[in-house]
């Protein structure tokens, strides 16, 4: 007997991603004003059922192009930081209008990945996202492109989106596209391609169904799209990946059209292992032999006997990519030694830290309650 499908109608709290190729009207180098405006008139239905919402936007260096006359091709980054800068007021602007339009206040929220990754940025802003919500307000956010470089920066708004939803705990997270879901290949070379309605767990056979990004302006793609789903429903949250071309896309999916839904995990996390779950930018790697690669696999920590090896420059409590003896991703955990530490006590016993170190820190490497296996591995 197959899951239950989500019901956009039963949602507590709904994280919507809009990506720019939906916004921006690439010919007319302008805003879809009509379809921003039918879109608002679905928020203002879902309010009215007792829905909170949040609105990933993208849009605002498309909306910059044509005014400071931009080339077509790829933007160098200080041009799309320019062009964010012009074009973030505009967005701004039409979606709080639009929303007012309806009695409803628009927030404007920046972000980067830094803000994300780093723990007590993150709380920040969630609190911040949190008391918005409260306020009644709509956030709309988007990433700051202004300031983000190419080493602390998303690069897309889905992952973005789904990172929103894991810090709000959101319990739907839908991804408004040009393609009305997953399909076992990319539809638009294979016509014998098969959509997938209803996605129960991500295996490494749904992962491997993502491709390359689309042509044009948008940096997404379903491979990006896929990545969000792992974050989302890892942190509880079911996410849809659905049709936005047309009016009333939220409303259309409320009634039945034809998406992708992936459900939400049930293992309970707390929230601070949903956020060592989703971090996107682990600033090392630690490879584990067979042995340990078991242990975690039982639900023990992560000792420095097991490490075979140790990659990049990393402190005591940074996110670090757990890898095993295969080259396969097992997890992430927060490192209880910086680098230079770990790499010393690689292969040894715990009861040698303090000879080789000449200090005596913690038994574990990662121990288990700073460790998140991943969905695949740990299946």
């Amino acid at each position: 007997m197959s899951p239950p499908r989500p019901d956009l109608t039963t949602a507590r709290r709904l994280v919507v991603k809009i990506g720019s190729a939906l916004l921006v009207d690439p010919e007319a180098a302008d805003l879809r004003a009509g379809w921003l405006d039918s879109v608002v008139a679905d928020i203002a239905w879902l309010r009215q059922r007792g829905c909170e919402v949040l609105v990933v936007s993208s849009g605002a260096i498309s909306l910059a192009r044509h005014r400071l006359a931009l080339p077509a091709r790829r933007l160098r980054l200080e041009e799309k930081q320019a062009a964010a800068a012009v074009g973030q007021i505009r967005l701004a602007q039409a979606w709080s209008d639009a929303l007012a339009r309806h009695g409803l206040v628009a927030a404007q929220v920046l972000l980067t990945l830094g803000d994300t990754e780093d723990r007590r940025r993150y709380l920040n802003a969630r609190a911040t996202l949190s008391t918005l919500l409260s306020l009644g307000c709509v956030p709309v956010i988007n990433e700051n492109d202004t300031v983000a470089t190419l080493e602390i920066r998303f690069g897309d708004n889905d992952r973005l989106a789904a990172r929103v939803a894991e810090m709000v705990e959101a319990d739907q997270l839908v991804l408004l596209s040009d393609i009305d879901g997953l399909y076992t290949a990319d539809p638009r070379l294979d016509p014998g391609a098969t959509h997938l309605d209803l996605i129960a767990s991500l295996t490494p056979e749904i992962e491997a169904m993502g491709g390359a990004p689309p042509p044009g302006h948008s940096s997404g793609g379903m491979r990006t799209k896929l990545a969000a789903a792992r974050i989302a429903t890892g942190a509880g949250c079911a996410m849809a990946i659905g049709l936005g071309a047309g009016d009333h896309p939220l409303r259309r999916l409320a009634e039945g059209a034809r998406c992708s839904w992936f459900l939400a995990a049930s293992d309970g996390r707390s929230a601070r292992k949903r956020w060592i779950a989703g971090a996107l930018a682990p600033v090392g790697r630690v490879v584990i032999d067979a042995g340990a690669e078991r242990a975690l696999l039982a639900g023990g920590s992560l000792l420095p006997a097991g490490i075979r090896a140790v990659e990049g420059m990393f402190e005591r409590g940074d996110p670090v990519a757990v890898v095993g003896p295969g080259g396969q991703d097992i997890g992430r955990g927060l490192s209880a030694y910086p680098a230079a530490d770990l790499v010393r006590i690689a292969g040894r016993r715990s009861a040698e830290i303090e000879q080789v170190l000449g200090w005596r820190g913690r038994d574990e490497a990662i121990h288990r309650d700073d460790l998140v296996l991943t969905a695949v591995t740990a299946g």
